[in-house]
């Protein structure tokens, strides 16, 4: 579906139930500090303004773009929150990683909990008293350039964890490119925090965010069956080139 772009976000669907965002890279969900236009919650109270209460039904980590679904009143919310804790929601990524992974499909389905040799607290991993968890993946294209082997996926998380696909990745071996938590150096996420980062890190980074895309999203609606889709930004599609619609 075509959206609207305006200063605060780009608009994918909007009606009085529903609002369909296509949020950027680099903007939390939920505001840490700053102004008003610092997270998306802020900006879409800016852009709806007193019409209802709006309430996000998923979030997407600062640095992954794509489809967020808010719901514009009490009881919208109650009904999608429904559905997302029985699962009865399909999510689409695409994914930019390194390497080339050898089997052209995969499950990925290592449980995770949290990371206790990492300095960073929110940092999880595969373990084996973690929490169950599966990634579906499917390779859509691999390709070759100065900075390495790269591949295209596309990802459908079929459990809720906190930083699954991301985890689940970098545990087959083919990290999320520009992931600074995951991609192998957990110091450049430090450095980012810390306002350190050097030229060399960004520079192993390849890509100024991490390349994860939440472009598609599937749930039932009044008995109707909704699909909303978004395109990546264009940083990401200037290094993977086309995508397939999803």
């Amino acid at each position: 579906m075509a959206g609207h772009v305006d200063k605060l976000f780009e608009v994918v669907h909007q009606d009085a139930e529903l609002l369909v965002i296509n949020k950027p890279a680099g903007l939390v969900c939920h505001p840490t500090k700053g102004d008003v236009y610092s997270s998306l919650i802020s900006r879409v109270r800016l852009h709806l303004g007193v019409d209802g209460e709006p309430q996000l039904i998923n979030r997407l980590d600062r640095e992954t773009s794509g489809l967020v679904i808010v719901a514009r009143t009490p009881e919208a919310a109650r009904a999608l929150r429904r559905q997302w804790e029985a699962r009865h929601v399909t999510k689409e990524y695409l994914a930019i990683v390194h390497g080339h992974p050898a089997a052209d499909t995969g499950i990925l389905d290592g449980p995770l909990g949290k990371d206790e040799g990492s300095r960073v607290a929110i940092k999880d991993c595969v373990r084996p008293d973690g929490a169950a968890a599966e990634t579906a993946y499917t390779v859509l294209r691999r390709w070759e350039r100065r900075e390495g082997a790269f591949a295209l996926l596309r990802v459908q998380p079929r459990t809720g964890r906190k930083h699954q696909i991301r985890i689940h990745l970098q545990h087959l071996g083919h990290p999320i490119v520009g992931d600074k938590l995951y991609g192998g150096d957990e110091d450049c996420y430090l450095a980012l925090v810390e306002d350190r980062m050097t030229p060399a890190q960004r520079a192993r980074l390849v890509l100024p965010w991490h390349a994860l895309h939440a472009g598609a999203v599937r749930f039932a609606w009044h008995g109707e069956a909704r699909v909303f889709t978004a395109p990546p930004e264009p940083w990401f599609l200037e290094f993977a080139g086309p995508v397939p619609e999803l």
